[in-house]
């Protein structure tokens, strides 16, 4: 079953087996007492695949050219559960989904982007001056002498 789902196993393998009699969604959830959203979600992909519905898919990506194939031909017309069909998609909602996002952002949008946090910028920085480089050295070894002087300090008063 599928992850999201709220149906158990046997609630689907019920329910695919009431399909195949010819009960609508709506009847099978009236019959087995479960709720009609994920009943109608299961009923459409028992209509995409048959009893293949209860077959957990694995996610699949899609590359850019497959969408922009799919993606025009649902503008011009056609269905989105034909196109599942033809192109052994999820559901019809993957194809709204696409389309959508063409339409929001054009066919830069149904283009793959990076995930995860961005590389960061390992180059070489630009060179230091000899005077930067020694008034750097110059503020750490500042930092050290007041350091190690309030270090003398603390000592010498635990002495007393």
């Amino acid at each position: 079953m599928y992850a999201k789902s709220t149906l158990s196993h046997s609630d689907a393998v019920s329910a695919v087996e009431l399909f195949e009699q010819g009960y609508t969604a709506k009847s099978v959830a009236l019959t087995l007492d479960l709720a009609p959203n994920p009943v109608q979600m299961l009923y459409q992909r028992w209509q995409l695949r048959g009893a293949g519905a209860l077959v957990t898919r694995e996610r699949r990506q899609y590359d850019f050219e497959t969408k922009l194939e799919i993606v025009p031909r649902h503008v011009n017309g056609e269905s989105g559960r034909a196109l599942a069909e033809e192109y052994d998609l999820p559901s019809p909602t993957t194809v709204a989904n696409w389309t959508v996002i063409y339409r929001r952002d054009g066919e830069d949008g149904l283009r793959p982007k990076r995930r995860g946090r961005p590389p960061t910028d390992r180059g070489e920085s630009p060179p230091k001056s000899e005077l930067e480089t020694l008034r750097t050295e110059n503020e750490r070894l500042r930092a050290e002498v007041a350091y190690l002087g309030k270090l003398r300090a603390l000592k010498s008063q635990e002495r007393r």
